[in-house]
């Protein structure tokens, strides 16, 4: 009888969670219901699942709406009508032009037209939808006659007053319009709610046609849907036979290639892969993979083939990865075993600048019509949540400000904020609008909109309208194609290489980067900034803690870094053991046998699993709900939950001491969603090494990549100083040196216009363009002359010292400016067959002081150049002791001055603290720690010089001060103003710092997870 149900998937329209509107129905007595979401069907397969369960006949549809006009509901009588509606869908999503006012004509799909857009003449499959509240239409003879062609459309939108208001809230939010100035059409009708099946009934009981119609078409209406088969493109090549014959052949030639003739393990290993892939059908998605990587490596793009899939070795024998599986004991296991309930899938990363390129390769090979991108429904978070409810409520911009920024706690307490809090809380995780996947792409045997309707959001790629947890469910292996900065740095600084030394560097051999002598020192100094995963203050910190210094600590220390470790001590204790591998001892015989390599701590997502089999012995199914619920697959902690209680019952069958099993299990549940794969840890290590590699033999070359890609841990202020602390010579921008992007040229670096903030990016390509045409500016006049640019783009260049070349000063520069442009005609701007030659004029040599170009640079730049921040100082002080020195000063009270880079909130027990990272005149970075006493007498105070008092604590190599006291510094005056002007002060204050927070529970101090280090009880 429920023939138009929206679930809160009709975006900014219903209100109902998909599962609660399924057991409202079950609750009210329904046999068979539609769900009909508006314009999608995104959750029309979870949605079929739900109604099995509780004995409910599914019905799939549309709800066809223009804007807030319902034109008609369309219900699929089988798969194929799904299919149709699909495809009306995406030509109306893609072509962005309204839907039709009447149906088309659909071969497999029932259409119901609401009472105000009946066409005059109705097809076979089209019927006239009626509610209880327009029955009494019917004594009119234009409509009693049409009683034959009636159902029953009992829309269902909401369940409660509130929920009521809610659905008016989004209608408001989706119009971006005020509460009040809604009006009826704008949002659902007060009856569009669900009745129990009786009460509906008997609203229609005298009209027995009408209900005989809703029968039949609920009778006719069959969508089945077989979530066991796979759904991806099946095959390669033409079929089974020849995809499995082909995935041999390459991976014997790559095995020979990789490993030489002869290596029985490697061949033994490569042929039981092989097997089990041909058992579960998986040769095309590995040839499929393996295509794509050879266009990429054809095109000379980098990758890196990472997460679970670098276990396989027959992924490393056709450079679908670069981690050996033999090297690090990794097993096929983890990526592919033929008790795996859901397919696997690789992560690929590029550079973020080839991998639209590598995308339009696979829409282009594979098929528009086969290929798309998974879509993710962006749920509405607590700050949009307030600022969006807020407008709706009419608050202005300041008090929106105010609810988005601040806890509830500290919200206003008049009525419109508790009101906007209420139904504010009512939509937290509510989906909002539908976005993109950053990387899910499916390819499809049959056309993907056989399964879905597809979207065109700006990217330009097409996506489906379900995420990827549902392309998982109904039968999709998704490519992860993902991209990085990181591998930008790495490939720009090959490039770079070979450009400014004509030095050829193959770092696709991982050889040559992995375990060499010089990167293992600046790995244990944690002399990493700028490499990828390696570089930010907490990494750099566990790397000296280690004495990092060989890829397999660097492996695992990819791994102990992660949530999951760190939450449950284990990070801690494996510091602890690494250092003193004699002080412990292995607190039951399984860990000694299956985590000797890490001090039998649990550090990998596979040694939870090896301990759950071998000391809990859980079943290997259980293994895989570990193995979904640490991916962040399985609703991470809830999935665990369910095998808790086998583990238990397992481990007091086996006779183990509740208290230890108590341990493992804690232990077990912290790595729920937060941990990593062994093979995902030894793929980021191995491109930490490739950049350390570059850093430490070509470390200008390799700064300008990382400056030049953006996207690191630390602003450009921070890549450009350790860019001079390798020997670099760091200049501003010039018009006759620099480019768009930062350029290298022997030891000096020329920073690029980009980094300017206020100059234009078109004005910058057509300031290098015209030079590379034409050759290089010969003045200030006739670089104007040649660039179409204004008298603000012109007064940056000019502080910025770009025409330099000239040997004027900036005042005479800006004076000289402001004479040609007063007069000057754009359309004169071309070549002169005879250059006029340059008027001279003669101007008072003005005073300056020399630190006018660091403020200029400031302003421009955001940070020094020309000086460092310590030269622009009031006080010569340097403070008592460097950051070299301060291993030597443990337990010792120390002074020192040091320039602010970042700074990171960490929520502890005792209140908010921070952990600072700085550097100090020697240009050598150090660490501090902020607890919340000291913050509050002596808190930041934005960027900039601060003079420290505090406490060196050695922790295993590693020195951090713990801050006692601290004050911010003052800066000389902007000597570019007068000794009365306020703004003397103002452009210091732009000097930034880089603040991250964290939003997550402390983490437990060592007496609280009391990690034992002795044998236990057996």
């Amino acid at each position: 009888m429920y023939l138009n149900c929206h679930s809160f998937y009709s975006l900014r329209y219903g209100t109902i969670p998909l599962q609660e509107l399924v057991e409202q129905a079950a609750q009210f007595g329904v046999k068979s219901m539609a769900l009909t979401d508006i314009n999608t069907v995104t959750g029309i397969y979870d949605f079929t699942k739900a109604c099995e369960v509780l004995k409910i006949k599914p019905l799939v549809g549309v709800d066809f709406h223009n804007s807030s006009k319902q034109l008609y509901v369309g219900l699929a009588k089988n798969n194929e009508g799904i299919a149709e509606m699909n495809r009306v869908l995406t030509r109306h999503n893609f072509e962005d032009k309204m839907l039709p006012i009447q149906a088309p004509d659909f071969e497999n799909t029932f259409i119901i037209y609401p009472f105000d857009n009946v066409p005059d003449q109705l097809r076979e499959n089209e019927f006239i939808g009626i509610t209880a509240d327009q029955l009494s239409k019917l004594y009119n003879p234009v409509w009693k006659n049409r009683i034959n062609k009636m159902v029953v459309l009992q829309s269902v939108t909401y369940r409660t007053k509130e929920e009521f208001n809610l659905h008016k809230i989004l209608r408001a939010i989706d119009l971006n319009i005020i509460g009040t100035k809604l009006t009826e059409e704008d949002y659902c009708k007060v009856s569009e709610v669900m009745l129990p099946l009786e009460n509906l009934a008997a609203k229609f009981i005298d009209y027995p046609v009408i209900i005989e119609n809703t029968k039949k078409i609920i009778g006719q209406c069959n969508f089945h849907y077989d979530f066991n088969t796979p759904k991806n493109k099946k095959h390669y090549t033409a079929n089974k036979q020849e995809d499995i014959a082909l995935l041999t052949k390459l991976a014997y030639e790559g095995m020979i290639r990789r490993y030489g003739n002869g290596n029985n393990e490697a061949l033994q290993r490569v042929e039981k892969e092989l097997r089990v892939i041909d058992e579960l059908e998986f040769s095309g998605y590995f040839l499929i993979t393996w295509d794509i990587v050879q266009y990429s490596i054809s095109q000379g793009f980098l990758h890196i083939g990472r997460g679970s899939g670098a276990n396989s070795i027959i992924a490393y024998c056709l450079d679908i990865t670069d981690i050996c599986p033999l090297e690090l004991d990794l097993y096929f296991e983890r990526f592919l075993n033929l008790n795996r309930k859901t397919p696997p899938d690789f992560d690929i990363d590029w550079s973020w600048r080839e991998r639209d390129i590598i995308l339009e390769y696979i829409f282009t090979k594979y098929g528009a019509d086969h290929v798309a991108f998974c879509g993710t429904n962006v749920e509405f978070k607590y700050r949009s949540i307030f600022r969006e409810v807020g407008k709706v409520f009419g608050l202005p911009k300041e008090e929106l400000d105010e609810l988005a920024k601040n806890p509830m706690k500290q919200h206003h307490k008049n009525k419109v904020v508790k009101m906007v809090q209420y139904y504010g809380m009512m939509l937290e995780k509510y989906p909002n609008q539908r976005s993109m996947h950053s990387c899910g792409i499916i390819i499809s045997e049959k056309p993907i909109t056989n399964y879905s309707a597809l979207e065109m959001p700006p990217k330009g790629f097409p996506i489906v309208q379900f995420d990827m947890h549902v392309a998982e469910e109904i039968g999709f292996d998704k490519f992860d194609i993902l991209s990085q900065r990181g591998i930008g740095h790495i490939d720009d600084a090959v490039k770079l290489i070979k450009k400014n030394q004509s030095i050829e560097v193959n770092i696709r051999d991982t050889s040559i980067s992995k375990d060499e002598v010089e990167c293992n020192r600046f790995l244990s100094l944690g002399k990493t900034i700028g490499c990828f995963y390696i570089e930010s203050p907490a990494m750099r910190g566990l790397l000296r803690r280690l004495n990092c210094d060989n890829y397999k600590v660097l492996v695992a220390a990819s791994s102990i870094i992660r949530p999951g470790v760190a939450q449950s001590g284990m990070m801690k204790e494996y510091i602890f053991r690494h250092n003193h591998p004699d002080r412990f001892e292995y607190f039951h015989e399984v860990f000694k046998e299956q985590l000797g390599e890490t001090y039998g701590i649990m550090v990998y997502q596979e040694d939870v699993i090896k301990i759950a089999l071998h000391y809990g012995g859980l079943p290997a199914a259980d293994g895989d709900i570990l193995r979904r619920a640490m991916s962040g697959k399985g609703r991470s902690k809830e999935a665990l939950q369910k095998v808790k209680d086998n583990f238990f019952a397992s481990c007091a069958q086996k006779g183990h001491p509740l208290s230890l099993s108590e341990e493992i299990y804690r232990q077990i549940e912290s790595f729920a969603g937060y941990s990593f794969c062994k093979a995902h840890s030894a793929s980021y290590a191995v491109e930490s090494y490739q950049s350390l590699y570059l850093k430490v033999h070509y470390p200008i070359e390799f700064m300008t990549a990382v400056i030049n890609n953006f996207g690191g841990f630390y602003r450009t202020e921070v890549y450009v100083h350790e860019a001079r602390m390798s020997g670099a010579k760091i200049h501003n921008p010039c018009v006759n040196k620099s480019d768009v992007q930062t350029n290298v040229s022997g030891r000096n670096i020329y920073l690029g216009f980009q980094h300017l903030k206020s100059l234009e990016s078109k004005t910058a390509e057509w300031i290098v363009m015209e030079r590379d045409t034409n050759g290089p500016y010969q003045s200030l006049e006739d670089f104007i002359n040649r660039v179409p640019i204004g008298i603000e783009g012109i007064q940056t260049l000019i502080f910025i010292n770009a025409f330099r070349f000239t040997g004027k000063q900036k005042n005479e520069l800006l004076i000289i400016a402001r004479l040609i442009l007063i007069n000057f005609k754009p359309e004169n701007r071309n070549p002169l067959l005879l250059q006029e030659p340059v008027k001279e004029y003669k101007l008072p040599v003005l005073e300056r002081s020399p630190f006018e170009d660091a403020f200029d640079e400031i302003e421009l730049l955001d940070f020094p150049v020309s000086v460092t921040p310590f030269n622009l100082l009031k006080t010569s002080f340097r403070g008592d002791v460097m950051a070299k020195e301060l291993t030597k000063h443990h337990k010792k009270m120390v002074r020192m001055l040091a320039y602010l880079i970042s700074r990171k909130h960490v929520p502890t027990k005792r209140g908010d603290m921070y952990f600072g990272t700085w550097i100090d005149a020697e240009g050598e970075f150090f660490d501090t720690a902020h607890f919340a006493d000291s913050l509050r007498d002596y808190p930041f105070k934005s960027g900039g010089c601060y003079l420290l008092l505090g406490k060196v604590e050695v922790d295993y190599h590693f020195p951090t001060i713990t801050i006692s006291k601290m004050a911010k510094m003052p800066f000389i005056a902007d000597p570019r103003y007068s000794a009365t002007d306020e703004r003397r002060f103002h452009t210091q204050q732009q000097i930034r710092e880089d603040v991250s927070m964290t939003h997550r529970e402390p983490y437990p101090q060592e007496h609280e997870y009391n990690m034992p280090r002795h044998r236990m009880a057996q």
